[in-house]
C-alpha cells in the first residue's frame, strides 16, 4: 500500500500527468464560451449568465459536501470562509467576480472563437503574476509560452477580418483585464496554503479543490451584488436557467476544480506555468464547438498554422526541464 502511493505521489507531479489534466480542464472550460455566446445570441444579459452560475454552483456545492463529506465538514468550509472573511473575499471577486463578469460582458459582442482566442492572453499574464509573486521563471518557459501565444495571435489574425473594430474591442479589453484577474485569484490561493504550511496551520479543508472553488465562488458573492445595480439587468428567460446550469456543472464545477486540482500537484514554477498553458487549448475547442454546433467556417492555412505553433508550443514545455 505505501509502495502505491508512493507510486501515486509520483505520477501526480509528473509533467505528463499535469498536461494531461490541464487539457481535460480546458475541455471542460470551453463549454462557457460556447453557452454564453448561444445566450447572448437568444437575448439573455451578460449578469445573470454570472450570477444564475454563482447561485447553481453554492447550492450544488453545498448538496454535494453534506452528501458526501458530512454536515459536519461543510461547517467546517463555512467557519473557514468566516475566520477568513476579508481573504475570500479579495481573492473571490478577483478571481471569479471580475472575471467572470468581464467572461460573460465579453461573450454578448463577441462569437465564442474571438473571446477563447483573446482569453489566452491569461498565458501571459500568468508569467507576470507568478513572477509578482517572487516565482522565477526559466528563460524556456518564457520563450515557449511565448512562442504559443504567437501561435493563438495567428488563429486570432486569421478571423481577424470577419469582424469590425467595435466587436474587437468590446469583445477583446475585457477578456484581456480578466486574464490578470483569474491567474491573480487562483496565485493567492495557492500561495495562502503555502503559507499554512510553513506555519504548521490546519490545511484539512483548503487541501480539497472542491473546497477552494465553492470558497472562490462564495467570496465573490458581495460583489455581484452590487453589480447588479450597476448592470440594471433585465430578467432571464427561461432557457437561460437551464443553460448556465450546464456551465456551472460542466465549467464552474468540474473544470475548475481539474485545474486547481492540477495546480495543487504543481510542486516547481515550471510545472504551474505548465497547468496554466494547458488552457490555450480553448481556442481550439471552441473553433470545433462553433463549427460543429453553431456552423462556423472551418479553420484557414493561418489558423492551422496557429494551432500547430501552439501545440508545438505545449509539447516543448512538456519536455523543458
Amino acid at each position: 500500500m505505501n509502495k502505491f502511493k508512493i507510486f501515486l505521489g509520483e505520477i501526480e507531479q509528473s509533467q505528463l500527468y499535469l498536461l494531461s489534466i490541464g487539457l481535460l480542464s480546458s475541455l471542460f472550460f470551453t463549454v462557457t464560451f460556447l453557452i454564453n455566446r448561444v445566450i447572448s445570441l437568444d437575448g439573455g444579459h451578460w449578469y445573470f449568465s454570472g450570477s444564475l452560475r454563482l447561485i447553481y454552483a453554492i447550492i450544488l456545492f453545498t448538496i454535494g459536501f453534506i452528501i458526501f463529506k458530512g454536515f459536519s465538514y461543510y461547517k467546517l468550509i463555512i467557519k473557514e470562509y468566516l475566520n477568513n472573511f476579508k481573504f475570500w473575499t479579495i481573492s473571490g471577486t478577483i478571481g471569479f467576480g471580475f472575471f467572470y463578469s468581464l467572461l460573460c460582458y465579453s461573450a454578448s459582442y463577441s462569437p465564442s472563437w474571438i473571446v477563447a482566442t483573446t482569453w489566452q492572453f491569461t498565458i501571459i499574464s500568468s508569467l507576470f503574476i507568478l513572477t509578482f509573486f517572487g516565482k522565477k521563471i526559466s528563460k524556456k518557459i518564457w520563450f515557449y509560452t511565448i512562442f504559443i501565444f504567437c501561435g493563438i495571435l495567428l488563429v486570432n489574425i486569421s478571423y481577424i477580418g470577419e469582424a469590425d473594430v467595435k466587436t474587437l474591442l468590446l469583445g477583446s479589453i475585457p477578456i484581456l483585464i480578466a486574464s490578470f484577474c483569474y491567474p491573480l485569484g487562483n496565485q493567492m490561493i495557492w500561495e495562502e496554503k503555502r503559507k499554512r504550511e510553513q506555519f504548521n496551520l490546519d490545511l484539512k479543508v483548503i487541501n480539497n479543490s472542491f473546497v477552494k472553488v465553492f470558497l472562490l465562488i462564495l467570496g465573490s458573492f458581495p460583489f455581484w451584488i452590487v453589480l447588479y445595480f450597476l448592470a440594471d439587468p433585465i430578467l432571464p428567460n427561461s432557457s437561460q436557467y437551464i443553460r448556465v446550469a450546464v456551465i456551472t456543472i460542466l465549467s464552474g464545477i468540474i473544470g475548475t476544480s481539474l485545474f486547481l486540482y492540477a495546480r495543487a500537484h504543481a510542486d516547481n514554477s515550471n510545472k504551474l506555468m505548465l497547468v496554466d498553458s494547458t488552457q490555450s487549448t480553448q481556442v481550439f475547442f471552441a473553433l470545433i464547438g462553433e463549427i460543429v454546433f453553431l456552423n462556423a467556417d472551418y479553420p484557414n492555412l493561418i489558423a492551422l498554422v496557429g494551432i500547430s505553433v501552439t501545440i508545438l508550443g505545449l509539447i516543448a514545455i512538456t519536455r523543458s526541464k
